[in-house]
């Protein structure tokens, strides 16, 4: 399943995820205990003002993006690290292939990155050639499957313990067992050796600090620290939106990501890298590489309103909140990013042609709003992107492609012969008037919306006949009551 071919199936994908009720099951079980670890997490901390800390930092970061980016390209050089530049998936991945083949490299061991997910690195590495393995845990598990992420910070949380056990079973002649730990360590053994014959790492980079030229990674299971210290050559790859201004912008971000995203006070490991390994150390890759994926991030910085979408820490926090996620799961939306904060960046990334169903894939009941860590204010851009969808939005215009491909001509007209009707009150009345009395003549069916809903009768009579008659058989006082 692709981006590029698989979001328009939206509906069918989410009607069969509703009726499969494992699905159901493993995701309810799954977002209910992350949601509450994520309030116990914050008991006791001033939430709103950690949330406006982090929220400003972005911001500060995004409101002189090209001007930090350049001081990073600066920083990272000076420290040793090479500074590649991509405008499209397709040249990341070449850039990626041409670091490989200069070094003969044949393996690639990976920690979890979503940028190499967009890039779809994996299949175009082995194209050419390069084993790419995956390192986390969840994305090994999705690998051994032949899927995609449904999450972007726990990529297997679509399947339960048992399908786990089966899927390693057959793949790896792992013994079946629901002993999660006894599963965990086989992963781990098997993925030792592979660290150690590796010839690149790669991963992705939560934050870039243009300060000091540091990339900072944030992991729990240590196969970060592994993809970037075990093998000679390490790879980093990510948007150009991750850049931040100074180091101390990390601390409220830091505080924030692993309680939004997993409960976690903090994650087991926040990795620091500013440089290849130094002539004194004994540890860490010969040559360090960071390759700036921009794919769209240009244009939507071009948006004084969109640009809220950059501000994103990846948490994951929207989805295990959002009521459509967490009963359809993330395999439905066909993207990259699934979930509120897919339903604001693919557009952007595939264009409002391609991903026209997802900015409606929404309740609009604001909870991925409520606990963005950064404050994006996530219904309003979807509110934005419906508008744009349907008819353009004349007021913001925006880079992406595929304005009004929602825009239907029998609607339109619809709409413009209600305003015209409107605009002249006799007509209006005398439609009204014929309309009531032909009531018996609507169709029970009404579009989308009697699908699960009985339709709307018309009353035997229009208001202004209702309340004539009224106000003829009763004291006018008593009617103004």
């Amino acid at each position: 399943m692709t981006t590029d071919t698989a979001v328009r199936d939206f509906h069918p994908r989410a009607h069969a995820a509703l009726n499969n009720p494992q699905i159901r099951a493993n995701f309810r079980k799954a977002m209910d205990g992350l949601m509450s670890k994520r309030q116990q997490a914050f008991e006791g901390w001033a939430l709103d003002t950690l949330r406006e800390q982090g929220a400003k930092a972005r911001l500060r970061a995004l409101a002189k993006l090209p001007e930090l980016l350049e001081q990073l390209e600066t920083q990272l050089t000076a420290n040793g690290i090479q500074v590649h530049w991509a405008e499209s998936p397709d040249e990341a991945c070449r850039i990626i292939r041409e670091i490989c083949e200069a070094r003969g490299a044949k393996s690639v061991i990976k920690g979890k990155s979503m940028v190499s997910e967009e890039m779809h690195l994996n299949a175009y590495l082995e194209a050419h050639g390069i084993e790419a393995l995956e390192s986390d845990l969840g994305e090994y598990i999705v690998q051994m499957a032949e899927e995609t992420p449904s999450h972007i910070i726990m990529p297997a949380i679509h399947k339960n313990t048992g399908e786990i056990s089966e899927l390693m079973h057959h793949k790896t002649g792992t013994q079946r067992s629901q002993d999660v730990e006894y599963l965990t360590a086989s992963a781990r053994q098997q993925l030792r050796e592979k660290f150690m014959r590796a010839d690149v790492g790669l991963s992705g980079v939560n934050f870039a600090v243009a300060e000091t030229g540091t990339l900072c990674l944030v992991e729990n299971e240590g196969n970060g620290r592994m993809t970037t210290t075990v093998p000679p050559c390490h790879i980093a790859v990510t948007g150009i939106e991750k850049v931040v201004e100074k180091l101390e912008d990390i601390t409220p971000l830091l505080a924030l990501l692993p309680r939004s995203a997993t409960g976690q006070h903090i994650t087991t490991y926040v990795n620091m890298i500013s440089g290849p390994r130094q002539p004194e150390e004994r540890d860490g890759p010969e040559a360090v590489h960071l390759v700036l994926l921009d794919n769209g991030r240009s244009d939507i910085y071009q948006d004084d309103e969109l640009l809220d979408t950059l501000r994103c820490i990846r948490c994951g926090a929207c989805m295990n909140h959002c009521p459509v996620y967490t009963r359809v799961g993330g395999h439905t939306y066909g993207t990259t990013y699934p979930g509120p904060i897919g339903k604001i960046l693919m557009p952007h990334l595939i264009g409002l042609d391609e991903g026209r169903h997802l900015p409606s894939a929404s309740s609009l009941c604001g909870a991925c709003g409520e606990v963005c860590p950064v404050k994006i204010p996530i219904p309003k851009l979807l509110v934005r992107l419906r508008r744009e969808a349907v008819d353009g939005d004349q007021l913001h215009p925006s880079q992406m492609s595929g304005h009004g491909v929602k825009r239907q001509r029998f609607e339109v007209m619809i709409w413009q012969s209600w305003a015209w009707l409107n605009q002249h009150p006799r007509l209006y009345r005398l439609a009204t008037r014929i309309t009531t009395r032909l009531r018996k003549l609507q169709p029970h069916r009404l579009g989308a919306w009697t699908r699960y809903r009985t339709a709307p009768r018309l009353a035997p009579k229009t208001l202004h006949e209702q309340m004539s008659e009224r106000q003829r058989g009763k004291p006018l006082a008593e009617v103004k009551r």
